[in-house]
């Protein structure tokens, strides 16, 4: 039996995104406030692993909410924007702004408690996840996985706390490791593992380069770092 409760729902955007962005709440079966953490998938989409990532969060007393972020327009287009959004406009741009609404949909809802907010996410959605923690002054807790790291770096001075987990045979574990180097300038919590002998995706458990030991390892220290500083 499930112990979540899960729906499909629509999160409305700003006046000029006259589309709302799709989205999927897996909340606890119990009574809350919870803490609520934005989910941001990879370059597959809002796909089946997403879905079970915000559910495996609501099991563990979370509102997760798994974002679809090429559900406001054309995909071609919102591929356009993130793409542009990732090399070119880092920190201020359309789709950080759409993960912003997707943060204040969480902290208005009566069952989430909006002092505990926080965000995961996966290679394009790590990158992303990684630019809300710089920016917002609403996450308290990040997670992100093979990311592209944003410019300047010097800009995770500001960020809330994070926790990294990058593949040893990847391109991105060289900015897992630039990541660390520059926030071991700051007063910010942060805790980077580069594993070795793991792959690009390797805790998409449906893909072909999941590594069980690394994704098992990295949910244990994501669960740790989220339960001191988002549920604690």
């Amino acid at each position: 039996m499930n112990n979540f409760r899960r729906s499909e729902i629509q999160i409305d955007l700003r006046p000029e995104r006259p589309k709302p962005m799709s989205a999927y709440l897996a909340l606890p079966g119990r009574e809350g406030p919870f803490p609520g953490v934005v989910v941001i998938h990879e370059i597959f989409g809002l796909n089946a692993n997403i879905r079970d990532i915000a559910e495996r969060f609501a099991r563990e007393g979370y509102a997760a909410l798994a974002v679809d972020l090429f559900s406001s327009g054309n995909k071609v287009v919102c591929m356009a924007r993130i793409v542009h959004g990732l090399l070119f406009r880092t920190l201020e741009n359309g789709v950080v702004r759409d993960l912003q609404a997707a943060l204040d949909f969480l902290g208005e809802r009566p069952e989430i408690d909006p002092g505990r907010l926080g965000a995961i996410g996966f290679c394009m959605g790590g990158s992303y996840a990684l630019q809300l923690a710089c920016v917002s002054g609403d996450m308290h807790a990040a997670s992100i996985f093979y990311s592209m790291n944003p410019r300047p770096l010097e800009a995770v001075a500001g960020a809330c706390p994070i926790v990294g987990s990058f593949p040893e045979r990847d391109w991105s574990a060289r900015l897992g490791r630039e990541l660390e180097a520059a926030l071991e300038k700051t007063s910010v919590p942060h805790e980077i593992k580069i594993y070795p002998g793991a792959r690009h995706s390797f805790f998409n458990d449906r893909g072909g380069s999941h590594h069980p030991e690394a994704a098992a390892d990295a949910w244990a220290r994501t669960a740790a770092f989220f339960e001191k500083y988002l549920r604690g």
